[in-house]
Parts: structure tokens; sequence; C-alpha cells
């Protein structure tokens, strides 16, 4: 790729006025790696918890520590990380069936969760495919101020009409295909003694996929029942290749494990089949891997803004998660973008992206994804639904190095189809 002197020398701008910003996520770095270090060496794990089980899996030393090293990590009661879980969408799935049952209330503030919940709670969807709906949990929804903060009021009216019934307050943290800004661990924690306040017995739930190791809190550490996550995003660090977890309230957690294996069984069982290590490898990473994912969204915000593009957040703003959006406009700018970003990867560099309808998405998508691990999202990735305001969703960089040629890639892709 040659870049032009324009594209150049707007990342050498770029790179200069970010120095503080850097700094501070290196900060926030070292305070989370001392965090998951210290914890690792309270909780002794030593190589013999990286041997293998089989067949059930009982007393596997390994798994039973690494549930309860992210449980302090997260400043959770309880823990529960498993290889098996496929993505991010089937552990808030678990979630959700673990805590809801029929007649319940699935409340959500922050707006309409990911795209790929919709034909799981049955917002959309042939009925009698297994929904929430179908086993009659009813959704409910509350948007977000402009300005992105919670409608308190609102939410303490339906709160009383719905009574007793609601039994979820569900929070997606970051985005999603929204053009809405993040969540911070404060705000939720706001949220969540609000709610609490109201009725205790009331879940508070978090759709916690990238903001982990954005800041030095969790939002269990604030308050959220459950916590919910993606191990091929933030807190995989770029080495574990599959699985998710949960933590939260000895009780959210124990509801979920039933989920996950079978009422009575729980977190008691579940072959590691060699795949401990990489998740406490991809533990230990997961903060710095974060900052480098952060550092090239900062990048990304300063130089996409200078071309001209409306970005969300801005280069100078505080972070809540990794994903930086830039609004393209049309459906030639979001493909130059993702097509320049699928040039810049490490592996499938030579692979033109096309959108296409991806299954669980209501509109074709676009998505640029040269990842060692298919569908990492920490690693170099960018997508977006073609729907107008043709935004691309960017997230990711295991290096800031590698990160920084995907955006160098992106932009000068970009800056010539707008010379075309």
């Amino acid at each position: 790729m040659i870049y032009s002197e324009k594209i150049l020398g707007l990342a050498k701008e770029a790179e200069a006025a970010l120095a503080s910003h850097f700094a501070y996520i290196d900060r926030v770095a070292f305070e989370n790696t001392q965090k998951v270090m210290d914890t690792f060496r309270e909780h002794r794990v030593s190589d013999g918890m990286f041997q293998s089980t089989s067949g059930y899996g009982y007393d596997d030393r390994g798994r039973d520590t690494l549930d309860a090293v992210w449980a302090d990590v997260m400043g959770a009661e309880a823990a529960l990380v498993r290889h098996s879980i496929v993505s991010g969408t089937h552990a808030l799935t678990i979630g959700l069936f673990g805590i809801l049952r029929p007649g319940d209330v699935m409340y959500s503030v922050a707006g309409k969760p990911y795209d790929t919940l919709e034909e799981v709670i049955g917002l959309t969807g042939t009925s009698g495919n297994g929904s929430l709906a179908d086993f009659g949990v009813t959704y409910e929804q509350t948007e977000l101020n402009a300005d992105g903060s919670f409608r308190f009021d609102e939410i303490r009216e339906r709160l009383a009409h719905l009574g007793k019934r609601v039994k979820m307050v569900f929070v997606q943290r970051s985005k999603g295909y929204l053009n809405r800004k993040t969540l911070s661990v404060a705000e939720i924690g706001e949220l969540a003694r609000f709610v609490h306040d109201i009725d205790p017995d009331i879940f508070v739930v978090v759709d916690n996929c990238y903001g982990e190791f954005v800041e030095t809190r969790e939002p269990c550490a604030v308050g959220a029942d459950l916590v919910i996550g993606s191990l091929i995003k933030n807190p995989g660090g770029g080495i574990a290749e599959t699985g998710g977890y949960f933590a939260g309230t000895a009780r959210a957690v124990e509801l979920v494990s039933y989920r996950l294996t079978s009422v009575g069984i729980g977190a008691e069982v579940g072959a590691t089949l060699g795949q401990n290590k990489p998740m406490y490898k991809g533990l230990f990473f997961a903060p710095h891997v974060t900052a480098q994912a952060l550092k090239t969204a900062h990048l990304a915000a300063y130089m996409f803004e200078k071309l001209g593009y409306r970005v969300e957040p801005r280069w100078d703003e505080e972070r809540h998660d990794i994903i930086q959006s830039v609004i393209t406009g049309t459906p030639e700018g979001l493909c130059a973008f993702c097509r320049g970003i699928q040039e810049g990867s490490p592996v499938d560099s030579f692979v033109t992206p096309e959108p296409w309808a991806m299954p669980g998405y209501g509109d074709p998508v676009i998505m640029a994804a040269g990842a060692f691990t298919q569908g990492s999202s920490i690693e170099l990735s960018a997508d977006g639904p073609l729907r107008a305001p043709y935004t691309a969703f960017f997230q990711g960089g295991l290096t800031y190095e590698s990160g920084k040629i995907g955006i160098l890639c992106a932009a000068q892709r970009v800056y010539e189809s707008l010379q075309a």
C-alpha cells in the first residue's frame, strides 16, 4: 500500500495531538494489569491448572480457579467462564433464558439491543422458534435521552406500572449498530442503584461486550447483578480462540449455570479440553491489548474527522468501549472504509469484502475481518449495515502498530474514493 502525503501527514499530526490521551490509556492498562496479576497471585495460578480434562470434567482445578479469578477481576461475587460459548450473542441468550421465566418482563432501558438479539427476544423472526416471546416473556423498551443519558423519570413510571412482572432491567453498554454514545461504568452504576432502590429483586443485566478493561472498574463493581461478554472481544486478549463469560451476584451466576448445563448441576461440570491455558493467557494480555485497540480508535477518530467525516466518539473524548463510529454518509463510503481495513489486515488482506445477508441481521452487512481467529472483534475489524447514515463501526488492533496500518489503508481508500 502506498499512502499519500496527506494521509501520512494526518497520522503524524494525530499522534502529536493524542500524546496525552495515549498516556492516560497506558495508565489504565497498568492498573488493570496490576489487578489481573494480583488476582493470579492470590489464587495461586500454576502450570497444573492448564491441564486438559475430558468427559464430565469434574474437579477441574483450572476451570474452577479461572472462574474465581474472573470474579475477582470483575469485582463480582461469582463468575462462569467457558470455551463452549460460541459468541457474544450465545452468551447473552444463555443469560436471558437463565434469568427470565414465563410471565416476566425484560425491560431494556438503553434502547434496542444489538441486532442479533431481536430474534432471541422475539421482536423479529418466526414464531415457534424458541424465542423469549415463545416462552411468554414480554419485552419493554425505553430510549436514551438525546445526550445519551438514562430517562430516569420514564424508567420509574414504567417500573411502577409494570410492577413485579419486571424481572430484568437490561443495559447494552456499547452502541451496537446505533448512533449513540457508549455508557460509562459510573452511569451504569447510577442506574443499578436507582433500580435497586425501587425494587431490589430486579436483576440489572449488562451486555458488557467491547467495554472490558477500558476503565478500571467493571459494571459488577458498581451494582450490576450480571455482566455478560465474549472472549473473542476485549477479555480474551486476542489469545482465547472462543468462549464467553458471566460475572455477577452468586444467585445470578447460579441461575445462568443451570441454563448453561442442567438444573442441579450448573458449573460443577464442563470438560476444558485443553482450553484453560489460552483463556488464562488471554485474560493476562487483555488490559494491554485493549489499550492498543483504544489507541487505534483514537487515531481513526482524529484522521477521519480531519477528512471531513462525523465520528463518534470524537478524537479527544473519553471512551468507554473500543468501538469507533465513522459516519460515511453513502454505501460507497462504507464499503471503501471496510475494504481498506481488510487490505490492512494480517490475514486475508487480498480479499474484497462485499455486503451480504448475514444471519441474524435485518439489513445487508459488509464486514472486514482479516483476523487470526474468525470473528474476533479485538483484532482489526470493521463492519456496518447498509442503511442510512451508512456508519462504519470499527474496533480492535492487537498492536497499535498494526492498527495504525489498518487505519492508514482505510483512510487512503476513502480519500481515493472522494477524489474519484
